[in-house]
């Protein structure tokens, strides 16, 4: 039972860092890292298509073995950034929510940009 609810997990995951491929607003590699982890704890034959894949695969090796982020998934993911911030300041909210929302996406900048490039 434990390895089905970790497979539907890691479809899931799987689901969501592929839409977010084409998404500019949705993350890929953290689902994706979640996708191998859940494959990783439910079908050994999951997790090893899903590290060989050569499109998923890299991102995650990436991650894995050095902490990296490409260079482009850093300015995509920072134009995600900007696009929520703008997109919230445009439909009017208020100016505490637009301070927390800087703090925490300045903080998600600081932490990808500090990563080392692929």
């Amino acid at each position: 039972m434990i390895r089905a609810i970790w497979m539907v997990v890691g479809f899931l995951a799987l689901a969501l860092g592929v839409v977010g491929i084409f998404l500019p607003l949705l993350p890929t590699v953290p689902f994706l890292l979640a996708a191998g982890f859940a494959f990783g704890k439910s079908s050994a034959r999951l997790h090893r298509w899903l590290l060989a894949h050569p499109r998923l695969g890299p991102p995650i090796h990436d991650w894995n073995e050095r902490g990296a982020i490409s260079r482009r998934a850093k300015l995509l993911a920072s134009l995600s950034i900007l696009a929520a911030f703008s997109i919230s300041w445009f439909m009017g909210f208020g100016a505490r929510v637009l301070v927390i929302q800087a703090i925490t996406l300045v903080c998600v900048s600081l932490f990808i940009w500090t990563r080392p490039d692929r």
